[in-house]
């Protein structure tokens, strides 16, 4: 099953993404707090997309699909906006982020916390980031 969802670059779309989200993972066989953290993630990659890479431009748009299957759900976020490769992020350090008071940095690193996978691909004009988690049998 694949279901898809086109977000305009406001953040006022994240709770269309939410909703889109939560239907997406039901009968997933996932914990409520694994659903929760799952859409935490995938939220969390749109919103940057959105902020940093769109400057919540309107007119601009991403496009979220959600494959599922016995296995696993793949959120496949693809965009045409300022390409930043999650894979490439250097995680900070906890103990200089609580030192400096720094703000902000974080959502990255929940997300590989929380993926079992993360894929990018960019060629320059379209940018792909697919989130991965593995689904326990039921």
């Amino acid at each position: 099953m694949i279901e898809r969802l086109k977000l305009y670059c406001n953040t006022n779309q994240l709770a269309i993404l939410r909703d889109f989200l939560t239907k997406t993972l039901q009968g997933t066989g996932l914990g409520e707090i694994e659903k929760h953290q799952v859409i935490l993630a995938v939220e969390e990659v749109c919103a940057n997309l959105m902020i940093h890479s769109h400057a919540c431009n309107p007119n601009s748009f991403i496009n979220v699909s959600a494959l599922l299957n016995e296995e696993e759900v793949i959120f496949e976020i693809v965009d045409m906006g300022q390409g930043f490769n999650i894979l490439e992020y250097q995680e900070p350090e906890l103990t200089e982020v609580v030192k400096t008071k720094r703000k902000g940095g974080l959502g990255i690193m929940l997300v590989k916390k929380i993926m079992d996978r993360i894929e990018f691909e960019s060629n320059g004009q379209k940018n792909t980031c697919r989130l991965i988690k593995q689904l326990k049998s039921k």
